[in-house]
């Protein structure tokens, strides 16, 4: 099972507040355990919503919105893909995390990712292919 852990931002992360050396080195060591145990396949930090954009779908068209972006509990501040045997393993491991937002109150949320099995008979086997493929061509350019 793959789960995407979200870390939600916080008014310092939204205002390009960078950590110090202390929370890398701590969130660092934190990293390691989880390559060495074998569950991270990615995690990375993200730039304020006031760097970013959404595009809404609205009546056929499009609608390009400008960050920054209002209720900072509902922004993402990075991510982790994990892979692990269950939510309770997910949860095990969220709760080791050091507080990714130091001073401040931080808040996790475990989201398990979607895979081919999940989506029943629509998912047509040519569609599997499809995908099979798109995941190979990606892996090659790595």
């Amino acid at each position: 099972m793959r789960f995407m852990i979200i870390v939600k931002a916080s008014k310092d992360s939204e205002a390009g507040v960078m950590p110090d050396e202390s929370m890398l080195t701590e969130m660092g060591k934190y990293n390691e355990e989880l390559v060495k145990a074998g569950i991270m396949q990615a995690g990375e930090g993200l730039h304020p919503s006031s760097k970013g954009m959404r595009v809404r779908f609205v009546d056929g068209g499009q609608k390009v919105i400008d960050g920054p972006f209002p209720e900072t509990s509902q922004l993402i501040a990075g991510f982790w893909i994990w892979k692990v045997k269950s939510k309770e393993e997910a949860l095990a491991w969220v709760k080791r995390c050091p507080n990714p937002m130091p001073g401040t109150e931080a808040e996790l949320e475990i989201r398990q990712i979607f895979e081919a099995e999940d989506f029943g008979a629509e998912f047509t086997p040519e569609l599997r292919e499809q995908e099979e493929r798109l995941r190979a061509e990606i892996e090659s350019r790595k």
